[in-house]
């Protein structure tokens, strides 16, 4: 499955005209979306396991959660992702009817932005998983790269490392399982931390108050 996902999302930026749509952002590349997958894959399965969900729906629907995001449109990439999904399912392998019906609808319905309490659990781990990969290091990793993008300087960096911790921590505020508060905890504690580093050993850097 890992290896079908990788070669789709190559093929997907392959397939793109005049350049591809927004290929110039790190994040529209298939490599990072790679990568933000297995790391969505693994926290899904970590929070699975303490919540007591269902890990390998949880597992397999967030392999497959962003399949289709760099050939469709934002609004419409889960339902395509969920398309794909329930084709690779039906065609490889002697998945049960009711597992591939399960897997699929939380990729459908992965863009949720209600409450957490109002999902299934396997959905929950899922949208969870998904909001702490970009509040943690992979998250700030891209802000840092977008400075370039946006022909910034290095001392902009503490500006937009804050920017990470303070859309990590509003997004948050929407985990509602014990496990995916405390990584949310962990990962916004060392994102202060990194942008209290930094302004001490960068002596001209802006010192805005913010971080709480």
């Amino acid at each position: 499955m890992k290896r079908f996902v990788s070669d789709y999302l190559a093929a997907s930026v392959e397939n793109e005209d005049d350049g591809g749509r927004m290929r110039w952002y790190p994040w529209h590349s298939a490599e990072y979306r790679f990568n933000h997958i297995l790391n969505v894959v693994g926290l899904a399965a970590d929070i699975a396991r303490h919540e007591g969900a269902d890990v390998d729906v949880v597992k397999v629907a967030a392999l497959f959660h962003d399949i289709s995001k760099l050939e469709a449109e934002q609004e419409v990439h889960a339902e395509e992702g969920a398309r794909v999904a329930r084709e690779y399912l039906e065609t490889h392998g002697d998945y049960p009817a009711s597992f591939v019906d399960q897997v699929c609808q939380i990729i459908a319905d992965h863009s949720y932005q209600g409450s957490l309490m109002d999902v299934s659990l396997e959905m929950r781990c899922l949208i969870e998983a998904d909001i702490l990969d970009k509040i943690g290091a992979n998250g700030t990793a891209l802000m840092l790269l977008r400075m370039g993008y946006e022909a910034r300087t290095h001392m902009d960096a503490a500006e937009m490392v804050e920017r990470v911790f303070q859309r990590g921590h509003d997004a948050s505020h929407r985990i509602v399982t014990e496990r995916g508060q405390s990584l949310a905890h962990q990962r916004l504690k060392r994102v202060k931390w990194f942008r209290e580093w930094l302004e001490d050993e960068v002596p001209q850097m802006d010192h805005e108050d913010g971080l709480l």
